[in-house]
């Protein structure tokens, strides 16, 4: 599964050419926790000037068209400049985000402001790898710790307005876990890795137990709901610990 990621790490550099900077393996793959076939590979590129807009266009047909074989659900790949990434604001500037999962692609260009990286930059700094170029601590400057937790408090308030979504009922259980433990301990872990964290530390919490067994059956046969009620208790519950 590396040597997928180190190919599209590859193809990315060379779109970009001598502004290249670095190309930086974050998440599972990265960090533990990844679920052949069933996890996404996730990566940061620095690019040390904007983007042209036939580079947008060749990374948008790079991340949607490389084969990933099997071996991986999607691909994520946000694009920065070196100096957004040597500096992070509060709402910094993203190049390009071009995602794809399950059959879905999304792509987001030269976006003024894009609070959701900020994860993506804590993460890749602190357990990320270079698949080119310079180091993550190299390129990526420190990211305060509220900026995130306060970026992820926001997802909760939304998200419970959607406790009825049980598509998601376990992507928003098991990603409070993670800003949870982020907000307690300062580190970034796997959704089940969280996901037990947090269960061992409120047993009540019975969505998360569900959302981690979801986890592990991934799409082998029906799954069984999980109650808005008990999704609610999980987002309520992270907002309490993390003001």
């Amino acid at each position: 599964m590396i040597a997928t990621a180190e190919e599209i790490a590859r193809a990315v550099a060379d779109v970009l050419g001598p502004a290249a900077r670095s190309v930086i393996l974050h998440g599972s793959l990265a960090a533990g926790g990844f679920r052949p076939g069933r996890s996404d590979i996730d990566l940061l590129a620095v690019s040390e000037r904007r983007l042209t807009d036939a580079e947008l266009d060749e990374l948008e047909r790079l991340i949607r068209d490389t084969d990933l074989r099997g071996e991986a659900s999607g691909v994520d790949l946000d694009v920065v400049t070196a100096e957004t990434a040597a500096a992070p604001s509060a709402q910094p500037p993203l190049e390009l985000h071009a995602g794809r999962s399950g059959g879905l692609f999304e792509v987001e260009r030269r976006a003024a402001a894009a609070p959701d990286l900020l994860a993506e930059l804590s993460m890749a700094r602190a357990g990320g790898r270079a698949l080119h170029g310079a180091p993550p601590a190299e390129v990526i400057g420190p990211v305060p710790d509220r900026w995130v937790v306060d970026r992820g408090r926001q997802w909760l308030r939304t998200w419970l307005t959607l406790t009825d979504d049980d598509a998601h009922a376990a992507f928003m259980v098991l990603t409070a876990c993670r800003i949870w433990r982020f907000a307690v301990e300062g580190d970034h872990l796997s959704k089940a890795e969280a996901g037990a964290w947090a269960l061992r530390r409120r047993p009540s919490l019975i969505a998360i137990g569900a959302a981690l067994r979801r986890l592990d059956q991934g799409e082998r046969g029906p799954v069984a709901p999980i109650a808005p009620a008990r999704v609610a208790a999980v987002l309520e519950t992270v907002l309490r610990e993390t003001e």
